[in-house]
């Protein structure tokens, strides 16, 4: 069986973080989503206003880079503040989509920041198109900037149009002159977490944003909720006649940070009870394996949580790179068959002449595996049993994680054996659904009729109607003009 997939990982496409009513709102922006950096790294940009006048700084880069001349903030004026991170996937990453997004509208300037994903942006950006619009990027969150244009009423009124008129996962914070607005779609699928420093109200994407600043997590955006702060004031207004929790089953498998709460839940926590439903359904394991082994850092938690489950030494026999970066090294076939060793490293005493579970969190395409167990029997490892802390994942996402096509995904063309067999593991596992509703609390697993977790990954099970895809717009041209964030 020959199979060639690329190496990457999926990916979350940005982060989102706002602050009202603070004198250095810019710089606690910046900090927040330096905390939130990895849910992108492709691009960064603050905006702020004091009451009169916008300002803004952007850039292609981590924000560590983009922020790195302290000057920057002299000329981010004003008390309230919104930021972004992205992460680009099928669009071009070029300035002209980093965000926060600004226009000037016949009710005001306003910013915008987006995570997530619309599922019918092709649609509305032909019918804008036809009747003379012109874009300024290639990013869905403009759609929604020429919603909120072409409606009436005040800013609110116009929000409430444009979001009845979008389909998709979204998290958004809006800025006008004076008011700072959080949104989540009715289902709930992208986090947004509320937060307060002293007088200040924050919104974060992750909760991790928060603790960097020292602010209080307060609670989650509701699904369907739009938060204003205005006056320093809290308003929650809900649009939607029918909205329900069913947030992305990933971030709580690999996407969010470990120390983040999502939904009252800790994600480190939920990590290491997939690992125990692992262990529990692997029961025999414990009389195959010497030692337990992550690939760092995603399968950490799962695999100290699967290590306790049977009774086995947890041990951090691959040793991980933390600053690799963008590589500087051209890529050559000799080359690329190292790269694996920009990252991951064997720690020798670990692995010599052991029986080892090698825990991962997922696999999507393969290739990483691949390299990562070659560099590992080339240490004098005696057999390698992987057992994976998520299911098959079977289908892509259009909610905003890039994630291959269909046709790419390891799990929705080969059976488990012949996955193991590219990957060259002796044995091969993966937790089940049940067993990831299990550790998030639900007794009885998955609930077919009333799933909890947005799990199309694994399921099929698009909560939320695929418009571009369903109409062909999707595989048009344009759509390679359209731009997750």
């Amino acid at each position: 069986m020959k199979i060639i997939f690329s190496d990457k990982k999926p990916r979350d496409e940005c982060a989102i973080f706002g602050v009202s009513r603070n004198s250095n709102a810019a710089q606690l922006v910046a900090l927040g989503l330096h905390a939130l950096q990895h849910r992108g790294q492709d691009s960064t940009g603050v905006v702020t206003t004091d009451n009169i006048n916008f300002f803004a700084h952007r850039g292609m880069g981590q924000v560590s880079e983009v922020f790195s001349d302290k000057k920057v903030f002299n000329h981010l004026k004003g008390e309230l503040s919104i930021g972004h991170n992205r992460y680009g996937t099928t669009g071009e990453s070029a300035l002209k989509n980093v965000q926060p997004l600004f226009s000037e509208l016949n009710i005001g300037g306003i910013a915008i920041a987006h995570n997530g994903n619309l599922t019918n942006t092709n649609f509305l950006r032909e019918e804008f198109i036809k009747d003379g619009a012109i874009f300024q990027s290639t990013s869905d969150t403009e759609v929604i900037l020429h919603l909120i244009s072409r409606s009436k009423g005040d800013l609110i009124d116009r929000l409430i149009y444009s979001l009845h008129s979008i389909k998709g996962a979204y998290s958004l914070l809006l800025m006008s002159k004076d008011a700072l607005i959080a949104v989540r779609d009715p289902v709930g699928i992208r986090p947004l977490v509320i937060g307060k420093l002293n007088d200040s109200y924050i919104f974060s994407s992750e909760s991790c944003g928060l603790d960097i600043i020292g602010a209080k997590l307060i609670r989650d955006v509701e699904p369907g909720e739009i938060v204003i702060i205005k006056n320093n004031k809290l308003e929650s207004i809900k649009p939607f006649s029918r909205s329900y929790l069913r947030p992305c089953l990933f971030e709580y498998i690999y996407f969010a940070r470990p120390d983040s709460i999502l939904d009252g839940r800790n994600v480190y926590e939920v990590r290491k009870k997939i690992g125990h439903e692992l262990a529990k359904e692997n029961l025999d394991d414990k009389e195959k394996i010497d030692v337990v082994i992550p690939i760092p850092d995603s399968g950490n938690a799962s695999a100290l949580g699967y290590a306790e489950k049977i009774g086995r030494n947890f041990d951090l026999g691959i040793i991980r790179n933390h600053y690799t970066g963008r590589t500087f090294i051209q890529e050559s076939n000799t080359i690329r068959d190292l790269s694996v060793k920009l990252k991951h490293n064997p720690n020798l005493n670990s692995l010599r002449n052991k029986n080892i579970a090698l825990i991962d969190d997922s696999i999507v395409r393969g290739t990483t595996s691949v390299k990562i167990v070659e560099m590992l029997k080339n240490c004098g490892v005696k057999k390698i049993h992987m057992r994976i802390a998520s299911p098959p994942v079977m289908y892509p996402c259009f909610y905003g994680i890039d994630t291959p096509n269909k046709e790419e995904l390891l799990a929705s063309k080969y059976s488990l054996e012949e996955i193991r067999n590219f990957i060259g593991v002796d044995t091969l596992k993966f937790i089940s659904l049940d067993g990831v509703y299990k550790a998030l609390g639900h007794k009885n697993g998955r609930n077919s009729k009333k799933p909890e977790y947005t799990d199309h990954y694994f399921s099929g099970d698009y909560p939320v109607e695929l418009v571009d895809q369903k109409s062909g717009v999707f595989s048009s041209q344009l759509s390679l003009l359209i731009e997750s964030k």
